[in-house]
């Protein structure tokens, strides 16, 4: 298992690829969900096996064995708000069946012009949305493979871009336990801004004394690529006292929009009961040629499970990451498990 995690932490600072930071769209799609990921550095993509797997590797809702959901929200940066919610429903030998939900969402801003920079009296927002099915199975008692489609949409004023994309993910357990997960997310086509704010007026040609100067016309935007994110991972548990055991995960990404990096974590488990988990993302990317810096750094969160007696159980989790010059975002989730 040394050799594997060597192998692989080699192959990964090896690359270093050119950065294209600011050239896709949909950004909000390269915010994690769920504080259990995310407080163990967002290496999860072997791990997912709860609900925030419709995010990080579809094929890890074949992980649960009874309908799940789950609800994610995070004051995010910028006085914006990040939510992510999800369901699985289990099908037996048929497989597993999943639905999300992820937006980010702000309070409405005043209208400004140059005309009128205190405002027209008028308000603008802006939402972003992506709406996901997800089909999961179990080819194998060590080998699952999952799919999501996904509806994506950005809108500001009255503009907005729609577009379609697929995630895929696979998720293999070696016969010693380690998991070793894949998936590629947000592989579709690009986006384009269209709506009423394209609509100008065009003169044909303004040497023309008296010609109509008011022809309806309007500005074609660019089309812009989502972003794809390629993760390869590996995860394994070991019990280290009775009741208590550690979870070790270990991620390698690489984007269409930037470098490659590393994200680590861990978390500890108390009799299924009470988690502690730690991380650190965007490991290499600080090191990198193209000069970019990762403010999202360090994270820690905690996990409470609770079994309603005759009913569901709960699970909160909690997790506080470092963004440097933004400070610190705190997340929150909660998961029912029927």
């Amino acid at each position: 298992m040394k050799r594997i995690f060597s192998i692989f932490v080699f192959s990964i600072t090896a690359i270093v690829g050119q950065s294209n930071v600011a050239t896709t769209a949909g950004s909000f799609l390269e915010i994690g969900a769920g504080a259990r990921a995310i407080a163990m550095g967002s290496a999860f993509v072997a791990v997912s096996d709860d609900v925030s797997a419709l995010y990080w590797n579809p094929a890890g809702i074949v992980e649960m064995d009874r309908p799940t959901t789950h609800v994610y929200h995070s004051p995010w940066l910028v006085e914006t708000n990040y939510y992510h919610g999800g369901a699985v429903i289990p099908m037996g030998y048929y497989g597993s069946l999943g639905l999300s939900y992820s937006g980010v969402t702000m309070d409405e801003m005043m209208v400004r012009t140059v005309e009128n920079p205190e405002g027209t009296g008028e308000k603008f927002s802006v939402s972003n949305v992506a709406l996901g099915i997800s089909y999961a199975k179990r080819l194998t008692d060590r080998f699952s493979f999952g799919i999501k489609a996904k509806m994506i949409q950005e809108k500001i004023w009255q503009m907005h871009a729609k577009g379609i994309s697929i995630d895929i993910g696979s998720i293999f357990v070696t016969s010693n336990g380690l998991k070793i997960g894949m998936s590629v997310s947000n592989f579709g086509g690009k986006l384009q801004m269209e709506g009423t704010n394209t609509l100008v007026d065009f003169d044909l040609d303004e040497t023309i004394y008296g010609n109509n100067d008011r022809i309806d016309a309007h500005l074609d935007a660019g089309k812009w690529p989502l972003p794809i994110f390629f993760r390869f991972g590996l995860a394994k548990e070991y019990s280290v006292l009775p009741g208590q055991k550690i979870l070790l995960a270990l991620d390698g990404i690489h984007p269409n929009n930037n470098v490659e990096y590393v994200n680590a974590g861990m978390e500890y488990n108390l009799n299924d009961i009470l988690f502690v988990r730690i991380g650190q993302s965007h490991i290499f990317m600080n090191e990198a040629d193209s000069g970019d810096k990762a403010e999202q750094g360090l994270s820690f969160g905690v996990g409470l499970n609770y079994q309603i007696p005759r009913g569901p159980k709960i699970r909160v989790d909690y997790v506080q990451t470092d963004f440097g010059v933004f400070n610190s975002v705190s997340g929150y989730s909660i998961n029912f498990s029927f």
